[in-house]
């Protein structure tokens, strides 16, 4: 009775493990303050503090990939899912009825409309598999508040919302773990799809205060801000303190410069 008993045991416990196992999650899922690093244009400096660096899609080779991994690094892919970019390989792929009107202040990009699931998201699951063979952990998908915008679309806060959960939901069914890129205003209803938040310029403009759900939910809140705003070291690190926000300065040209509030 005694072996049966202690084999039932054990039977249990192995149970429990591979129930464990198969219910543990397969992304990355980071938790509280990060030390960052975003880059996009000149030569690649990384810090060696940085825990988490986001590199363009497209322009990043899997060798860079592998190297930051060697290094301990979790590496993202910036991609553009709400704009359409003349300059991307698979520009030419986009049908016409998808782009909207230009986006104010970048010159060669417009909105596309996010409505179109049909026609869209075939687009953006070829570059989320292109993320996943290069080896990168996570996606930075930018653009994810058309709804808030001059797109040329009368797109609504519900579209948006179905957008962003649709396009978390293919990030994480290809295992990489997916950033609310500026959408604060919908933080609430879309912190159970996202893996942090990251968001641009909300201490210059004054909505910090927006990004509470991941800050209660111990998700990252990434800020980054600009020197062009008139952006100071000293007020971030003030604001960021406030609201819990792993944040730093940089130029808009996203080079290797910054100025983080960690150091």
């Amino acid at each position: 009775m005694r072996l049966f008993t202690i084999g039932w045991i054990i039977t249990l416990l192995v149970a429990g493990t591979v129930l464990q196992t198969q219910a543990a999650p397969r992304w990355w899922q980071p938790q509280g303050q990060l030390r960052w690093h975003i880059q996009f244009t000149g030569p690649l400096r990384i810090p060696r503090n940085a825990h988490v660096v986001i590199l363009d899609l497209f322009e990043t080779d899997p060798a860079t990939i592998r190297s930051l991994h060697r290094q301990g690094k979790r590496v993202v892919c910036y991609l553009n899912a709400g704009a359409w970019e003349d300059w991307r390989p698979d520009a030419g792929a986009y049908p016409p009825q998808l782009l909207g009107n230009d986006y104010d202040g970048w010159s060669g990009e417009r909105w596309v409309d996010i409505r179109r699931i049909d026609l869209l998201g075939p687009l953006l699951e070829a570059r989320l598999d292109l993320c996943r063979a290069k080896g990168f952990d996570g996606v930075d998908p930018d653009n994810m508040n058309g709804f808030q915008n001059d797109t040329g679309f009368p797109l609504t806060q519900t579209d948006q919302l179905r957008f962003n959960r649709w396009l978390a939901a293919e990030a994480h069914a290809r295992g990489l773990a997916i950033g609310l890129k500026n959408d604060a205003e919908q933080a609430r209803l879309l912190v159970g799809d996202f893996d942090w938040i990251l968001v641009e310029s909300c201490s210059a403009q004054g909505w910090c205060d927006l990004t509470a759900p991941f800050r209660q939910a111990r998700k990252p809140i990434l800020a980054l801000e600009y020197v062009e705003d008139g952006m100071t070291k000293s007020r971030l690190c003030t604001v960021a303190q406030q609201y819990g926000l792993s944040a730093q300065i940089k130029r808009r040209q996203l080079d290797a410069w910054s100025q983080p509030c960690w150091s």
